[in-house]
């Protein structure tokens, strides 16, 4: 389950070794949830990412939240227990990580505010209605650019999707030559990805250069089109 990329930081490791250890912890059992997978190698977001998350949240106050790959349910459950009285609506397909992330629920009493959607993410979301007032998506980066046009038609208008893990561990600005053959087809749809959220009349984006990178993209218009 060890995932390469978290361990191949964008900027400077004293700097991530600062932002992982020196900002405040998780307080009670989410934190303990947190520590446990750090220890164990289970792939969540970075601490770093955690507070900024927390933090943005914090400022958003949305309602109605959906992610994209559940993992263990570490990233909905803060999400939950951050926004007080709104809901958290994920999807996953692996049967490990549902088995996991259910657990996670049960063991934070969020049975209530989390719902799980099992099975394909393309799927599911052709399906669902929105809107949301704040998607987070961490899922399979190839699938991002596939992801993208639906998750923005069930957001909200002024709505903020963020979208982790897009530098690739530092590599996306890499020739593709120089890119291992097994993971080019990854390589490519990122940077299509990162060009639309770039470029896209209708959006407005921010990369941060936060784990192994983020994009803040907010709607600016109630009905976007795409170009793929």
């Amino acid at each position: 389950m060890r995932n390469e990329m978290m361990h191949r930081p964008v900027v400077k490791p004293e700097l991530v070794d600062y932002l992982r250890t020196q900002q405040k912890a998780l307080p009670g059992e989410l934190g303990q949830v947190e520590r446990e997978a750090n220890e164990q190698g289970v792939p969540i977001i970075p601490h770093e990412t955690v507070v900024f998350l927390k933090f943005l949240l914090g400022q958003l106050k949305p309602k109605q939240i959906l992610e994209v790959g559940a993992a263990i349910g570490f990233s909905s459950s803060l999400m939950a227990q951050t926004i007080g009285e709104g809901h958290v609506t994920t999807i996953d397909r692996y049967d490990v990580m549902i088995a996991k992330a259910k657990q996670t629920y049960k063991r934070l009493h969020l049975e209530d505010k989390v719902t799980l959607l099992e099975g394909q993410a393309a799927d599911i979301l052709a399906e669902l209605t929105g809107p949301y007032d704040f998607i987070f998506m961490d899922s399979a980066k190839s699938k991002y650019i596939t992801f993208l046009p639906d998750c923005i038609r069930l957001l909200k208008k002024g709505g903020v999707l963020m979208v982790d893990d897009i530098f690739q561990g530092g590599t996306i600005l890499d020739p593709i030559e120089e890119i291992p053959r097994g993971i080019r087809a990854i390589h490519r749809k990122l940077n299509q990805f990162l060009e639309v959220i770039n470029t896209h009349p209708d959006l407005t984006t921010s990369l941060v250069p936060l784990g192994d990178g983020v994009a803040l993209i907010t709607k600016e218009a109630d009905d976007v089109q795409f170009d793929l």
